[in-house]
């Protein structure tokens, strides 16, 4: 029975987590906005307990900020912090990619099979980004594209700690990109639609070619942050 309901408060705890960070991701908890736990557990009409826990992973998400007074409040990124975001993302998959060409062919001549499903599985997930993508859809965009990313990091790095590092960001890049997107008339023109193409790459198993789409896509979210930088002044 003990082992049962701690189950069934971690369960609720991750629901909890997983719903405010929806709530951030669609914008509908903005940067800066305040709330306790007892707001969040009346919301959802549970107990503080499962709330608290989960408010203190998103703020170790960095998410959240936590004030001992004042409760908790939607973490604001600033235009370096996602600048940041872009290059440490850019050296990690840089790298990954760079291990592949230089890895030593396999002693075995028989195809991943594992593979190659894994890469079916994720590219369905790139197309439906894509067309969310060329859109303008974030709300659909945003869910096919975290999961998108996570899924291919673990396949290509075979490292979790180096997925659950890429996931980290990717979460945080849209926390901050959601408020500025929401308001760009050219939102469009801003949104990465590469998820086929880096995919096909990866299949074909050219990693030059990974590579090149991940770099141009860096570049893209680069000029974006000057542009913010630009409208801010």
């Amino acid at each position: 029975m003990p082992a049962s309901g701690a189950v069934t408060r971690n369960t609720l705890r991750q629901q909890i987590a997983d719903a405010l960070r929806d709530e951030v991701l669609a914008g509908r908890l903005g940067p800066g906005e305040e709330f306790t736990v007892k707001q969040i557990a009346e919301q959802y009409g549970v107990s503080a307990t499962p709330v608290r826990e989960a408010l203190v992973d998103l703020s170790a998400q960095g998410l959240l900020d936590s004030d001992q007074h004042r409760g908790f409040r939607v973490h604001q990124f600033s235009v370096d912090d996602y600048r940041g975001m872009v290059e440490a993302r850019m050296l990690v998959v840089d790298g990954i990619f760079r291990r592949q060409v230089s890895a030593p062919p396999s002693a075995s001549s028989e195809p991943d099979v594992g593979r190659g499903v894994a890469l079916v599985s994720v590219r369905r997930r790139g197309e439906a980004a894509v067309r969310a993508a060329r859109a303008g859809d974030l709300d659909i965009l945003i869910g096919y594209d975290i999961r998108y990313w996570r899924e291919l990091a673990r396949l290509v790095s075979a490292n979790d700690y180096i997925a659950d590092f890429l996931h980290r960001l990717r979460v945080q890049a849209w926390v901050f990109s959601v408020p500025y997107l929401r308001s760009d008339r050219d939102v469009v023109g801003w949104l990465w639609s590469g998820h086929v193409d880096l995919v096909d790459a990866l299949t074909l198993g050219d990693a030059d070619a990974a590579i090149a789409v991940v770099r141009e896509y860096n570049t893209q979210s680069l000029e974006w942050a000057d542009r913010l930088e630009r409208l801010a002044r």
